[in-house]
């Protein structure tokens, strides 16, 4: 099937391709070009998704539950469809291996299915009723009837380091369909062949459930062009974004100037830091120091919730644990990274780490020759050179990791303090530790969206409870997630009907609960 990706431009049901500029995908392995040529975006094609976009919303909004989780369902089931075409093509695209690639195109059905019950269920629209209270003093008070509606076309950019998940048919394409708004996905230029399969599977879905043709549109582009001309567009209402923080950074700023802002959901960088307490590192060092290395080393160290630094107190058995990771890192093979550019990059800044004074080079992977390899890599810095070099705490995409130590216990909750925004923050301890460095997970709450005991941060459940976001850098909005049912609320605003007539009510507010949702009646949960 790869071989006859067209390279075009889906405009809703239109294929185009305007600009004679075009570029390939790479094979990451070998530096060889892939199949199929694929054309740079215009302005005006662009523009023309856009505005299929805004069309497609006047519909789209007011398609029930049922109706949209059908359609989420439909995706699913044509993404399957597409058989090993699509894991095939995204290996060949990213270097990753097929059973990673299988096992995520199983992630990406499973939420795309798991927002379609969340919106079949239908509570997600926070229905909230204040009847009427006519004899009221010294005032009456109105009827009162709230819930989420739809924000509007959604501009969405696909992710390097997931084809698939964080992809055309990702969380975000997900939970802005789930939420009844149209989407432009601008498809990651790593990976253009495995992007246009799903923009083909979900187009098909869209045919086949009778929706508006602009219900999405996907574009293709290696220049920055294209994606800000989705983001300035005017009948763009929101974006979802995953990627680094010089580019989540630079969309949040192109939004917010423009002459209507919009909201920015951004997951741009994290170095996810990982507390080792004394009493867990002395009973079981050896096995967490395997267990972290695999940790840093999975998937080349290109997820975002990569454990890149870590934090200990100085002991015996510290710097045994210290030994231990050296050895695991220097028994890691290289692999090769998403693109050249990743790799190049992480060369760029592990060679950065290096240079600071008063790091350490703990251990490295072997060398080996290869196209866009990444060596893993593990560095050491004192607690006080942490806390006088900002540089330490910046996020190495890749499979490396600063290890800090610290002379006391105080110093570690000073390191604590002093961290930015970050997705995820961990604590190894046993039960007593954990108990007694209390102040320690109170002051990384405030720090991270995802606080995790005794395991590593790298695998990230989607289901309802998830929260994947964090304090800016690590987001530009801490309040919500891009994993997980919440995310569905990214791409929702709340209206108030006031005196409504029951026959103009939506049926979520209907007298008589029709749907059958649980709702806040008179400040009493009910369904």
């Amino acid at each position: 099937m790869s071989s006859s990706l067209t390279g075009h431009q889906f405009l809703g049901a239109v294929r185009s391709a305007a600009n004679t500029e075009i570029f390939q995908g790479i094979n990451p392995a070998t530096g060889e070009s892939l199949p199929g040529d694929f054309h740079e975006a215009t302005e005006a094609e662009v523009a023309a998704a856009c505005a299929q976009a805004v069309d497609a919303f006047q519909v789209y909004r007011q398609t029930t539950g049922e109706q949209r989780a059908l359609f989420l369902e439909r995706i699913a089931a044509e993404i399957e469809n597409l058989g090993d075409a699509l894991p095939e093509r995204a290996h060949a695209e990213t270097a990753l291996p097929m059973a990673r690639l299988t096992g995520e195109r199983g992630r990406t059905t499973g939420q795309l299915r798991l927002f379609a019950q969340y919106v079949r269920e239908g509570s997600w629209v926070d229905a909230r009723i204040d009847t009427a209270l006519p004899d009221r003093q010294p005032l009456p008070r109105p009827d009162l009837r709230q819930m989420l509606r739809p924000l509007g076309p959604v501009g969405i950019f696909g992710a390097s380091n997931f084809p698939l998940a964080f992809s055309v048919a990702g969380g975000d394409t997900a939970s802005a369909l789930a939420a009844g708004c149209p989407v432009v996905v601008k498809a990651h230029p790593a990976h253009p062949g495995t992007s246009e399969l799903v923009g083909l599977a979900i187009s098909r879905a869209v045919e086949a459930c009778g929706l508006p043709a602009g219900t999405f549109s996907m574009v293709q582009g290696r220049t920055v062009a294209v994606g800000m001309a989705i983001v300035q567009n005017p009948g763009i209402k929101a974006i979802g974004f995953t990627g680094s923080l010089r580019g989540g950074k630079a969309i949040f700023d192109a939004a917010n100037q423009r002459p209507e802002p919009i909201p920015v959901y951004a997951e741009m960088g994290s170095t996810n830091p990982v507390f080792f307490l004394p009493g867990i590192v002395a009973q079981k060092g050896t096995a967490l120091a395997q267990a972290y290395v695999s940790s840093v080393t999975l998937g080349v160290g290109q997820f975002c919730t990569n454990p890149g630094l870590v934090l200990l107190q100085q002991s015996e058995t510290a710097s045994a644990f210290v030994e231990q990771a050296r050895t695991a890192v220097e028994q890691a093979a290289p692999a090769a990274m998403l693109t050249k550019g990743i790799q190049e990059a992480y060369t760029r800044g592990l060679s950065h780490l290096k240079t600071i004074d008063g790091v350490t080079v703990v251990g490295e992977g072997q060398a080996t020759d290869g196209f866009a390899l990444g060596t893993p890599a593990l560095l050491t810095a004192s607690a006080d050179n942490f806390l006088k070099t900002a540089d330490l705490a910046e996020e190495v995409f890749g499979p490396s990791s600063v290890i800090i130590q610290a002379d006391t216990r105080e110093q570690l909750l000073e390191a604590a303090r002093s961290l930015e925004g970050h997705l995820t923050a961990t604590v190894h301890g046993t039960d007593e530790e954990l108990v007694a460095y209390a102040d320690l997970l109170a002051i990384l709450e405030q720090k991270v969206g995802r606080l995790i005991i005794n395991s590593f941060p790298t695998g990230v459940e989607v289901s309802h409870a998830m929260q994947h976001g964090g304090p800016y850098p690590a987001t530009t909005d801490s309040r919500s997630t891009s994993v997980g049912t919440n995310a569905i609320r990214r791409f929702a605003r709340p209206v108030c009907y006031q005196g409504f007539p029951q026959a103009l009510l939506p049926a979520e507010l209907k007298d008589g609960n029709p749907l059958g949702i649980w709702r806040l009646v008179d400040g009493k949960i009910s369904q």
